[in-house]
């Protein structure tokens, strides 16, 4: 597939919205660019244009424009801003370069840089830029409002103003937040449409649903407002709102059933195998690269069909769909009018705002008209090496494809806990211009470098250096601490061969940071063996203290307990009374048997007593003669 023509896309768009715009000052463009890619998968990307008087934006008279975002720029003072959404990741070594040469897409995530009146002072544009996060959450249903001092940077040669500032650009200040953690969902989708004019319930929004949107392979929502003036005719100055959609379909996941989600693989004779491998057999198989193009209608990919169309102050030549196929591919369009225009791989299409329109493309065994992938500007990528929970490494890897050398701006934001060692920085195969480094304050302020280097042609440069894990507290871990810490993505700027501003941006994948994590179960343990501590001492003392210690002598008998006593001795007495006869004889009986039996006893015991007292005689004579002997 060809995507040179679709780097094209922004300069045709910027043509169709500039014609609107001259004609009527407040006016509204959507357009969708569908372009089938590599490994059967379909870009789409949405751009919906909106524009209104900068003179009727400050007298808060609105027409197309969305009152609740420009009531938030006017209040923070906010001349220029770029939001995105950003999940998944682009293939650039299958699909090619990225679309709209990255201008239209942010690190994963949250991203959002924008330019804020400073009134020359360097406190305001912090408090204003707090308001800006903050409202910006709310209305967007995202976490922005955590981009605090400690994920704020203020970039130097990264970013440029794309809208006419005039004699205002002087006292401009850029800043520039992201969260890498902040998961992109359809809550963050539905304030996107409510922004439209037909909010998302006619026209190509209609395809835009949440649960095609966050399964594709990659997407990214971005808003992007500025101000734009006539060129030397005078034009007046409008405030122009681009929001776009770019996603990356898996075209046999899209149209897989929705009532029966669940993948299956596919049946073995279905499955091309490669008979070259020595181990292909009846049950092993290897399958073949799939380079078919699969048959797809837009109805299946989206979920239905698009439903008319957003008719605001359209011109006749205008167009809502564009199809980039070779032209020989059969295509069937249903609900619309094509356009005829001098190109061979692009169909336009008109959409009718009483029908709804579909797609239908037939399935292709193999490319008509092989065409060659648009070779990105750069390959990026970024990883954190080392081992322990102490130090570690940071490793990017920048590839130079082209015949020419490159000169471009690497940025990086790092949080205060990963704090890098400068003197450690190694840069390799390549040529360091410039150096921007704003060092951290823990707590306060991230770590914010900025690298303008110059890559050789054809040449692969690493950049490297050393960092220091910082301890947390045990409050600032979150509920998943042993995932681990998110790191933002790096951002890089290829500038023009000429050396100034307006290349493509390539952003790397964002990283994982594990930091020494304690062990939470003991804080647990502290707490429970505390408390029971406490407890026992506490008391005992408190027994000792308020307790009044007497015998149990001194303890007035209870009234309850007398009561029970005089009941329990009147029912002894009735039954005394009913067994006081029966006792009496059986006590003559027990005497006189006792009288019969003492009488041998009594015998018994004189006779015993004689003999005692003989004996006895016996020993004192014996005693007295020794006595008078001695």
């Amino acid at each position: 597939m060809h995507l040179s023509t679709l780097l094209s896309l922004p300069a045709s768009l910027a043509l169709l919205t500039l014609a609107t715009v001259y004609a009527s000052p407040h006016s509204y463009t959507e357009h969708l660019h569908l372009l089938p890619l590599p490994q059967s998968h379909l870009h789409a990307h949405f751009n919906f244009t909106a524009t209104t008087p900068l003179s009727a934006y400050e007298s808060s008279h609105f027409r197309y424009f969305p009152r609740s975002l420009a009531q938030i720029l006017q209040h923070t003072r906010t001349k220029e801003l770029h939001l995105r959404f950003t999940t998944g990741r682009w293939d650039d070594e299958s699909w090619g370069a990225r679309p709209l040469d990255g201008t239209r897409e942010g690190g994963t995530g949250v991203e959002l840089w924008a330019w804020v009146d400073g009134g020359g002072s360097k406190t305001v544009p912090e408090e204003r830029w707090s308001e800006l996060v903050n409202s910006l959450s709310g209305l967007f249903c995202a976490s922005l409002n955590f981009i605090d001092s400690t994920k704020t940077v203020r970039p130097v040669r990264l970013f440029e103003p794309e809208g006419d500032h005039g004699s205002e650009k002087g006292g401009l200040q850029l800043l520039h937040g992201m969260l890498p953690h902040e998961v992109v969902c359809t809550e963050n989708l539905t304030p996107f449409l409510k922004l439209l004019p037909c909010k998302g319930k006619a026209g190509i929004s209609t395809l835009l649903d949440g649960h095609k949107l966050f399964d594709a392979t990659w997407q990214s929502m971005a808003i992007d407002v500025r101000p734009v003036c006539g060129a030397a005719d005078g034009g007046e100055c409008v405030l122009e709102i681009q929001q776009s959609v770019s996603m990356a379909l898996s075209i046999p996941r899209s149209m897989r059933d929705r009532h029966d989600p669940i993948p299956r693989p596919a049946k073995i004779e279905d499955v091309q195998c490669d008979e070259s491998k020595p181990w292909n057999g009846h049950d092993t198989c290897f399958p073949n690269a799939v380079t078919d193009e699969p048959a797809w209608t837009l109805s299946k990919v989206f979920g239905h069909a698009a439903k008319g169309a957003c008719d605001l102050e359209r011109n006749d030549q205008a167009f809502d769909v564009t199809l980039e196929v070779p032209s020989d591919r059969p295509v069937n369009a249903t609900g619309a009018s094509e356009l005829t225009f001098p190109s061979t791989t692009r169909r336009h299409y008109r959409l009718s705002a009483s029908s709804s329109f579909d797609l239908s493309l037939p399935a292709c065994p193999s490319p008509v008209n092989p065409m060659a992938l648009f070779t990105p500007p750069l390959y990026a990528t970024r990883q954190i090496a080392g081992h322990g929970q102490e130090r570690g490494s940071m490793h990017t890897t920048l590839r130079n494809p082209h015949a020419h050398p490159l000169t471009l701006v690497y940025m990086e934001s790092l949080p205060w806990y990963l704090r890098p060692y400068m003197h450690t920085l190694r840069l390799s195969n390549g040529k360091q211009e410039k150096l921007y480094y704003t060092p951290a304050l823990d707590r306060e302020r991230g770590t914010h470098l900025e690298l303008v280097l110059t890559i050789p042609a054809q040449s692969t440069t690493t950049l490297t250096y050393d960092f220091e894990k910082a301890v947390l507290r045990y409050t600032e871990y979150p509920p998943d601490a042993n995932r681990g810490f998110d790191v933002a993505p790096a951002v890089v700027r290829v500038l023009s061969e000429h050396g100034g501003f307006g290349g493509s941006y390539v952003r790397t994948t964002s990283l994982l940071l594990s930091l020494p994590t304690p062990d939470f179960s003991m804080p647990y343990n502290v707490i429970i063996l505390t408390s029971t501590v406490i407890a026992l001492g506490f008391g005992s003392l408190f027994n000792l203290l308020t307790r009044s210690f007497v015998l149990a002598e001194e303890v007035p008998p209870s009234p309850l307990a007398g009561i029970i006593r005089r009941a329990r001795d009147a029912v002894k007495g009735l039954l005394g009374k009913k067994t006081g006869g029966d006792e009496k004889e059986s006590k003559a009986a027990d005497a006189q048997a006792g009288e019969t039996a003492e009488a041998p006893s009594l015998a018994k015991e004189r006779t015993d007593g004689k003999a005692n007292g003989i004996a006895n005689g016996h020993a004192d004579l014996r005693e007295r003669k020794a006595r008078v002997v001695t």
